[in-house]
């Protein structure tokens, strides 16, 4: 479908977590095919080098949580926010304070900045936020669909579903356009700690296919859903320049803000199957030490699954992308690191 943008020719766009795994590859995607016209504002604790830096961007570096940061971002009008900034789920679990701080604080604090500002007048917000699914908690169902009841079991699952809700509230408010877009864990992420828990599932992709040995921490028979950055990031646009009334008669009056991104469910043993495709020797280089409370958490995900608000919306799925050829997704995703 092609890609339009229903927000003024010359909005001023903020994106939190811009120089984040996700953050990159927005900003790059949005520079191809976003309006020249548009202003950028981009936040995170560090600025990397490369992350767009035109003459319609500018950077604001610092701690979402410092209200002398907020006040940078909304020093002028903000017509739409992407907010990809987070602590995620294992640091969110050591770090209490840090995941209250960040999580929830700052993302309450931008939200009220965004409500302000449009009581005093100026623009409703279009707010975009990557959820979890890690609102679903455990012990996970045989199924989930769009109506399964969410009880996350960890901190970071609870800032984002207190966060949905909030959404919730300002849309019924008439506060705000507000968005979610649950993902899962998205591949393959860069060999660097950043605390996500699911993060296994990035290394038993990469590490076998680059030719290095690797200790998984859950079971062959453990269920994951992989998510290429491509189609996170495709989510994304495709939800930000969504016009409101698309979105509203889609969603629903009643409907919750937040809908699950389409994902492609598997277990560990069909990774391996598919990684031998690739590499016969993969398969190999991968051991064993399932973690009890890893797996529950991370590797117990079902494999009965539905996406239909997410089809509606034409989010793309890449198991039909791929035309359910796990090994293609699998070459797609690794093809940087892949042994010649």
């Amino acid at each position: 479908m092609p890609l339009s943008f229903h927000l003024p020719p010359n909005a001023r766009i903020l994106i939190t977590g811009a120089s984040g795994y996700l953050g990159q590859a927005l900003v790059k995607a949005l520079a191809l095919c976003a309006p020249s016209a548009w202003q950028w504002v981009l936040t995170d604790t560090q600025c990397i080098e490369g992350t767009h830096s035109g003459a319609n961007a500018r950077w604001v570096v610092g701690d979402l949580s410092n209200a002398s940061v907020g006040d940078a971002l909304f020093e002028q009008p903000v017509h739409a926010v992407v907010h990809l900034a987070g602590v995620m789920s294992g640091r969110a679990e050591q770090d209490v304070k840090l995941g209250e701080r960040v999580n929830l604080k700052a993302s309450l604090d931008l939200l009220a900045r965004c409500r302000d500002q449009y009581r005093r007048g100026g623009p409703l917000v279009r707010w975009l936020m990557t959820s979890s699914i890690a609102v679903y908690g455990t012990p996970l169902p045989n199924r989930i669909d769009d109506g399964t009841p969410l009880r996350p079991s960890l901190s970071y699952g609870t800032h984002k579903r207190m966060l949905e809700l909030m959404l919730d509230d300002m849309n019924r408010r008439g506060d705000l356009d507000g968005r979610a877009v649950r993902l899962s864990g998205v591949v393959m992420r860069p060999a660097l700690p950043n605390g996500a828990l699911s993060g296994f599932n990035s290394d038993l992709i990469r590490e076998p296919l680059s030719g290095k040995n690797y200790v998984c921490p859950v079971s062959p028979d453990a269920r994951i859903w992989l998510l290429s950055l491509s189609a996170a990031t495709a989510h994304l646009l495709r939800l930000l320049g969504m016009d409101r009334a698309t979105w509203a008669q889609t969603m629903g009056p009643a409907a919750t803000c937040a809908l699950n991104a389409p994902t492609w469910p598997v277990t560990v043993h069909e990774v391996l199957q598919a990684m031998a495709r690739i590499d016969p020797r993969a398969p190999q280089r991968v051991q064993f030490d399932p973690q009890p409370d890893l797996e529950a958490q991370f590797g117990a995900w079902p494999l009965d699954v539905s996406f239909a608000l997410a089809q509606q919306l034409a989010l793309t799925d890449e198991r039909e992308t791929f035309q359910y050829d796990l090994s293609a997704f699998i070459r797609h995703l690794a093809q940087p690191v892949i042994l010649t």
